[in-house]
């Protein structure tokens, strides 16, 4: 074989090898960048999540303070349920982007919160309906009852940060604080 063309195929292997560098160099570029954008995306369906629940909680602590009362002032009370109902709706509309965005271990703690939602809610109804009746009767056991369901909602919720750190990235951060 003459120099010259022992000179080419070296040429040639070398970019070849140069261009199979650069394909994997890439491959794992975008592989890398789409990772960012997914987690961006989950991050931020997860925080809207957060936030509505927050606004809804604290619509649905109004409501049960408000019923609380001695004599409960019905007119305040509708028109905490009914802020607590908008702010419920919105929970499940970002509900539904946690569940699109997934992955299938925050859906089942998205459906935890939402059970723990719908016990509480529960309560609250009876209490709010009692209140219309003017039955006092269950009132103080269903007091203790929502207090109760109140500490399992947000555990559940508590729950559903751990996890979703987790799925972000961030649980590492999370264990150590």
């Amino acid at each position: 074989m003459d120099a010259g063309l022992a000179a080419l195929l070296g040429a040639a292997v070398g970019s070849v090898a140069t261009l199979g560098a650069a394909v994997v160099s890439g491959r794992a570029q975008t592989r890398a960048q789409h990772d960012q954008w997914r987690r961006q995306h989950r991050r931020d369906a997860y925080a809207g999540y957060l936030g509505a629940l927050h606004d809804r909680d604290i619509a649905m602590d109004a409501v049960l303070d408000a019923l609380r009362s001695d004599e409960p002032e019905l007119p305040v009370v509708d028109e905490e349920i009914r802020r607590f109902i908008v702010l419920a709706r919105e929970v499940h509309r970002a509900a539904e982007v946690v569940i699109l965005e997934g992955p299938a271990s925050l859906v089942r703690a998205v459906e935890r919160v939402t059970d723990a939602s719908s016990g509480l809610s529960e309560v609250m109804r009876r209490l709010a309906g009692d209140a219309r009746a003017g039955d006092a009767t269950r009132k103080a056991d269903d007091v203790a009852l929502a207090a109760e369901r109140e500490s399992i909602l947000y555990q559940a919720v508590r729950d559903f940060r751990l996890a979703a750190r987790g799925v972000i990235g961030n649980a590492r951060w999370f264990r150590a604080t």
